[in-house]
């Protein structure tokens, strides 16, 4: 039996702007998260098209900032818009070092003008014989909200994800009372990482003092034996989340 750790990493990058928006930073984000060298990526808030900071920003990328941050590093990824608005879209990412099989972005807004997606992808990890199930969200702010959109995700992980087959769930929850974890593990199987090797939620929100519990790696059928914060420095200079590392253990 083979064994291979996958180290997956979550990360709202804030269209690549700090804290404030005082400074674009994307060109250093994407040096760090090079440097973490994590398998998986789930990215939240990454601008698709934003014609104005095209025009303005020196270092704005000519391409969108999924590809961008892909480019060299991780030859698969897809992008899900979140919101489009006259000047452009935003919305989430997966980037991965391995093939893609399939993606797909699920709309899940119960407002039009907060909108918000899901964006599911499988991929194939070599020598496992299975498929890898990956999800990455970004959830609304109100509670209202996130309930509707934990029913929609709740959804489409019963009726496209089968129970043999593992299942990573990333991104920022807004979920700072912790009331998705009772829907998740009742109904999904589903474990937090954080939660489960720290006893507690990795606080994560802002990045310069951490003091909410906003982003989670949710996982099921796979081993979990590592999980961290990264930072503070240099990720407190750069997006107003901290990043979280997690590293599984896969049996072939």
């Amino acid at each position: 039996m083979a064994n291979k750790r996958l180290r997956v990493l979550t990360y709202n990058i804030h269209k690549g702007f700090s804290t404030g928006n005082r400074r674009f930073v994307l060109k250093q984000i994407h040096k760090h998260l090079i440097a973490e060298d994590a398998d998986l990526l789930f990215l939240q808030e990454l601008q698709g098209k934003h014609q104005s900071h095209q025009e303005k920003i020196k270092d704005w990328p000519e391409q969108c900032q999924s590809e961008f941050l892909a480019e060299k590093n991780w030859p698969h990824y897809a992008y899900g818009k979140n919101a489009t608005y006259s000047a452009g879209h935003h919305g989430n990412a997966i980037l991965s070092k391995f093939a893609l099989e399939s993606w797909e972005n699920i709309n899940v807004s119960p407002f039009s003008w907060a909108s918000r997606s899901i964006l599911h992808g499988v991929v194939n990890i070599p020598p496992l014989k299975t498929r890898l199930h990956m999800v990455c969200v970004h959830f609304g702010l109100t509670s209202y909200e996130r309930k509707r959109q934990i029913e929609t995700l709740s959804q489409r992980i019963e009726a496209h994800v089968p129970a043999n087959e593992p299942l990573i769930v990333a991104g920022d929850f807004n979920d700072w009372l912790g009331r998705a974890d009772k829907q998740f593990y009742q109904h999904l199987h589903l474990q937090e990482v954080f939660l489960t090797l720290h006893g507690a939620h990795a606080k994560s929100f802002p990045s310069w003092l951490p003091v909410l519990p906003m982003d989670r790696i949710y996982f099921r059928g796979l081993h979990a034996i590592e999980c961290n914060r990264l930072g503070p420095s240099p990720w407190h200079e750069l997006s107003d989340h901290s990043p979280l590392m997690a590293i599984f253990e896969l049996a072939s």
